[in-house]
């Protein structure tokens, strides 16, 4: 069966046993965090995508990662054919990928311990409501009482007077710590000023609270979607081909969706446009400094993971049309198998109109509209979703989209107490932290090949002043290009006042009206800094976030820019990204080169996003620029065209 996948595809659920049988044959006793396909090497690879029916097929290897009694952390490769671990290490002061199962076991704990109950009780909490108390539990991220060595996580405290009662309303003020080897609460932070429970009247979003304050609206009509003849899209296995697009779908614990091998055919030519693209991390701090909230930033996908997370899609709710679903397999953490039904949604929607123009002369004139393709999974971490939206339009753009509902994380409050500034009162006794939320995007470039150079443009005025012979009525402004030859040159920031994007290059093919380059730009213009200040917990941890893009030449295995382990480190020595760019004086001029971009928004809470928030987008677009000999879509199909001649009356000028 092996032999069929293509060796981008997802571990199977059978491979993911085989690979834990393997390493169960050596290391007894082990909790599984990471059982993940090992990507092939990008130069096989390379070859058996250029010659599929002559080239071997590259090996199927596993990556895993346990921890053993003790707290110990291995990490090793399991080659599946051979059915043996080719590479082992046990590695010291790393903290694997949280699991579900150590999410879900913290709230057991918490509701049995007695000192979570004495706090309780101080909250105005009795013993025999202990059922109705919950947590969220979050990774500890990093407490320099406690360091790496130990693996903890943090129970983000609320109450729920009734199970369909939003907890979020009701938080706690003190924050139990979990050590998961002692399965066991070790501290409890509380706070100076105590905050007791306040049993506010409850505000909800399910139906029954709805049809209790006046009902759902009544005057909307059905919206039918519907494409008799299917969808326009092929799919073999996770290959997809859709509107001159191809591409591989693949799916990890990690990442989620990663995209592969990204080609348009342009009139008979595959050109290769991308070989890899994912969300490879992001971080959501928060802007309390008070303790303990300064150990809210969450790294959603190196802490938690998109894949693990992720949510089953529901037609109709998720997704509506015509859809082609894909599933995905993980590893529980005692060595079975979780199946998650519906982890991506693929299908087509509708996209406004492509091009149109009129004549104001004689009204005749074109109008085509414009469809995309979509390829989503959404995912929950704790109290937010994030509906993570691949978008391939068919003019060659590629639009990311991400849509961040659910609840906001919430902090208890006094009556009167001032919030500092530092979040706002969305409800009496709700107090909503100011935060961001900094996704990183990964971008593996190959712009008609491997060999590519990213410049910085930014628009600017003509440096000449009004009145010279070069600029006379002072109106002049041109697109300034400014060429990232070094990783530390490519450490740059988004300027809004220029319009700031960056045009990933293949020197080598030159337009032949032009003269510039064939080219894919980066337009990202929900560019937050990160606002912890230089030097700050996260600034140390989360380095990917300083710049909005960092440029690296490829290498293998280099794709967590926080690093492979993500929970508790300490940011006191470059991990990941950070580590990788060095002195800043290596090359990524005409080489095969990484484009790494955080982008985000930043959330000042607002009572209209609570109980339950709603969608709040950000996008960004990578557009052709000087790819395309012209407008690539002009043999869409219209839906009005009538050329002057086709017009009756007399012409007028």
């Amino acid at each position: 069966m092996a032999s069929t996948r293509h060796p981008l595809d997802p571990l199977s659920a059978a491979e993911i046993q085989a690979a834990i049988n393997v390493v169960r044959e050596t290391h007894q006793n082990v909790n599984f965090h990471v059982v993940s396909l090992h990507e092939p090497r990008k130069a096989s690879m390379t070859q058996w995508l250029a010659e599929r029916s002559s080239t071997t097929k590259p090996p199927r290897v596993a990556d895993v990662s346990v921890i053993a009694p003790g707290g110990k952390v291995g990490d090793g490769l399991v080659d599946l054919g051979k059915r043996q671990i080719i590479q082992w290490e046990w590695v010291k002061g790393r903290q694997p990928i949280i699991t579900v199962e150590e999410l879900q076991r913290v709230e057991q704990v918490i509701r049995s311990d007695a000192n979570v109950m004495k706090q309780c009780e101080i909250s105005g909490i009795s013993r025999e409501e202990m059922h109705k108390v919950y947590c969220d539990p979050w990774t500890i991220g990093y407490d320099e009482r406690f360091g790496s060595n130990v693996r903890l996580q943090q129970a983000l405290m609320y109450f729920r007077p009734h199970i369909d009662d939003c907890q979020y309303q009701y938080p706690l003020d003190f924050c139990p710590i979990y050590d998961s080897d002692k399965d066991a609460i070790v501290h409890i932070d509380i706070p100076e000023t105590r905050r007791p429970l306040r049993r506010e009247a409850t505000v909800n979003y399910y139906p029954a609270d709805i049809h209790a304050r006046g009902g759902y609206r009544k005057d909307l009509k059905p919206l039918e979607i519907t494409q008799p003849e299917g969808p326009s899209f092929q799919m073999k296995g996770r290959e997809i081909e859709w509107q001159n697009w191809s591409f591989h779908i693949g799916f990890n614990y990690r990442e989620g969706i990663v995209l592969g091998d990204i080609r348009y055919n342009d009139h008979g030519t595959l050109r290769p446009i991308f070989y890899r693209m994912s969300l490879v991390e992001m971080v959501v701090p928060y802007g309390n400094p008070d303790r303990p909230h300064q150990r809210k930033h969450a790294f959603d996908l190196g802490e938690y993971g998109a894949g693990y997370m992720t949510n089953s899609l529901r037609l109709g709710c998720d997704c509506k049309g015509f859809i082609r679903y894909l599933d995905a397999e993980f590893p529980t953490r005692d060595g079975h198998i979780r199946h998650i039904k519906n982890a991506i949604c693929v299908h087509e929607e509708d996209n406004g109109i492509l091009f149109k123009h009129t004549d104001f002369r004689d009204e005749s004139g074109i109008v085509t509209r414009a469809r995309k393709l979509i390829v989503q999974q959404v995912f929950t971490a704790a109290n937010y979703e994030y509906a993570i939206q691949w978008i391939f339009h068919q003019d060659g753009t590629i639009q990311l989209e991400i849509k961040l509902t659910g609840i906001l994380n919430t902090y208890s409050i006094n009556p009167e107490e001032d919030t500092h500034g530092w979040g706002t009162e969305v409800y009496p006794g709700v107090n909503a932290h100011n935060h961001q939320h900094l996704f990183c995007l990964r971008v593996n470039a190959n712009v008609d090949g491997p060999q590519n150079t990213v410049y910085m443009t930014d628009a600017v005025a003509s440096e000449e002043p009004v009145g010279s012979v070069e600029n006379p009525y002072g109106n002049a402004f041109h697109a300034k290009r400014t060429k990232l030859a070094t990783t530390g040159q490519a450490m740059t920031n988004y300027e809004g006042a220029t319009m700031r994007s960056w045009d990933i290059c293949n020197a080598s093919k030159i337009h032949p009206f032009s003269k510039k380059p064939a080219s894919y730009k980066l337009v990202s213009r929900e560019v937050p800094r990160l606002l912890p200040k230089p030097g700050s917990l996260v600034w140390k941890r989360a380095g990917f976030a300083r710049h909005a893009v960092h440029v690296t030449k490829y290498r293998d295995d280099q794709l967590w820019p926080a690093g492979r382990h993500v929970p508790q480190t300490s940011g006191e020595s470059d991990v990941g990204l950070t580590e990788w760019i060095g002195d800043g004086t290596e090359s990524v001029d005409n080489e095969d080169i990484v484009l790494w971009h955080t982008f985000g928004v930043v959330h000042f809470p607002a009572p209209e996003d609570f109980p339950i928030m709603p969608a709040e987008p950000v996008t960004l677009l990578l557009r052709p620029r000087n790819f395309f000999c012209g407008n690539p879509v002009l043999d869409v199909p219209p839906q009005r065209a009538l050329a002057p001649s086709q017009m009756t009356g007399t012409w007028k000028l």
